[in-house]
């Protein structure tokens, strides 16, 4: 009886006993069978990959890759200065570099190790990969500006509210989860920065943004593994100019957490047959009147507010992620109290992002912020449905909007009518 084997290169030889039962001349058992055979089909498959050439993923046989036929084309990343700061007219973000820790860039950039950390959602002893992204929580000094810094603000209270830090908890979660190019990455060219979300991952925050996930681990200093972790603070790689738009971006990504688009329904293309309806009944006489619903309203269905600005909500409440939402407006549209209430600030933040916060009735506060021109001050008191502000000039243009009972953030789409 010839003996035969499988080679690394997956052709059959002889020469070669094989365990088991073929040893000694038996019928071969149903386990071995089944190990040569997964053994064979993956040494072909094997063979097939040239180590000169990448992996052909989609088994199309012409060595051609489709990844990035999917994506738009991105820049590289802006050049940060001496410290490893790389400055934007919204933020600041230090670079990592070799050997670094969350300590050591804090210090090499003046800013309080606690204070970035806590900021970045790490640990003062972090160790960081070379190249690695950390948000500054404030702005330093620029030794080569890329942008017009703005001065820090000081800070306000309303109602035993710090202002400075709900502003900026609704500055960072403000962007609009909407894909954004500008021209190639020069100066002033400022990126989305993206603040990662539970369950959020590389691969899908990349998706959602139409760009690769090479490109946003090249601009992040993600490791071989591309993890990121809740709280991380991402830059989102700016588009080449030119570039054409990314395929997968024809169709509509949702933001985590979003509600899917309502399909187009079948009757939309192809009308419904015609039917025979029968006339209305006359109206039956003794018919009761209808109830007056307003003198039904509840004390809490009459504390609802008004909506701020005339648009649609393009980005939805999410805990962690967007502590308001945002009403997409014209920029120079009006923008209103949501009810009767106190001026309790009128700040900005370390951005220079202008900020009010009015005091309402049952413990409860409304911030807005994107807004210019303000015709209040700290103190006045308006009425539901005054104007106050105009949405800021901007492409997108939006205002952020939010409702604070005490000092927690609630969705405000129940108290809106």
């Amino acid at each position: 009886m010839k003996r035969i084997g499988i080679n690394p290169g997956g052709k059959v030889r002889q020469g070669m006993a094989l365990s088991g039962r073929m040893a000694f001349g038996g019928a071969p058992s149903g386990s071995t069978v089944r190990v040569l055979m997964a053994g064979a089909a993956l040494m072909a498959l094997t063979a097939c990959v040239s180590p000169q050439r990448a992996t052909d993923w989609d088994l199309r046989g012409n060595g051609a890759s489709t990844t990035e036929a999917a994506v738009t084309a991105t820049a590289n990343r802006p050049v940060p200065d001496a410290r490893g700061v790389i400055s934007y007219p919204g933020y600041q973000v230090a670079v990592a570099r070799q050997g670094d820790t969350v300590g050591t860039v804090a210090t090499r950039v003046g800013v309080a190790p606690t204070q970035l950390a806590d900021y970045n959602a790490l640990n003062v002893d972090t160790p960081l990969n070379d190249g690695a992204v950390l948000a500054l929580p404030n702005r330093v000094a620029e030794s080569a500006p890329m942008g017009s810094a703005v001065g820090t603000a000081p800070a306000a209270t309303a109602g035993g509210i710090e202002v400075t830090a709900i502003a900026s908890s609704a500055i960072d979660r403000a962007a609009p989860a909407t894909t954004t190019t500008s021209a190639a990455a020069p100066a002033g060219a400022e990126p989305i920065r993206h603040k990662v979300a539970r369950g959020e991952t590389a691969y899908s925050i990349a998706r959602m943004y139409g760009v690769s996930a090479k490109s946003l681990a090249e601009w992040n200093g993600l490791g071989p593994d591309l993890s990121v972790h809740e709280g991380q603070y991402l830059l989102i790689p700016v588009a080449m100019p030119g570039a054409a738009p990314a395929a997968a971006a024809t169709n509509v990504v949702n933001a985590p957490g979003t509600e899917s688009p309502t399909p187009e329904p079948p009757s939309a293309s192809k009308p419904l047959p015609k039917e025979k309806t029968q006339p209305t009944a006359a109206k039956p006489e003794n018919t009761p009147p209808s109830p007056d619903l307003g003198k039904q309203r509840t004390a809490a269905s009459a504390a609802r507010f008004a909506m701020p600005a005339q648009g649609s909500i393009i980005r939805p409440f999410a805990p962690k992620a967007n502590m308001g939402i945002d009403i997409g407006a014209p920029g120079g549209s009006p923008v209103k109290a949501a009810d009767d209430g106190t001026v309790g600030a009128v700040t900005k933040d370390t951005s220079g992002v202008a900020i009010v916060v009015i005091r309402h009735a049952g413990n409860l506060a409304t911030v807005y912020t994107y807004i210019d021109n303000i015709t209040v001050k700290k103190g006045d008191t308006v009425k539901r449905g005054q104007q106050f502000a105009t949405v800021r000039k901007a492409d997108p243009a939006f205002l952020h909007f939010e409702v604070r009972k005490g000092t927690e953030a609630v969705d405000p789409a129940p108290y809106i009518q």
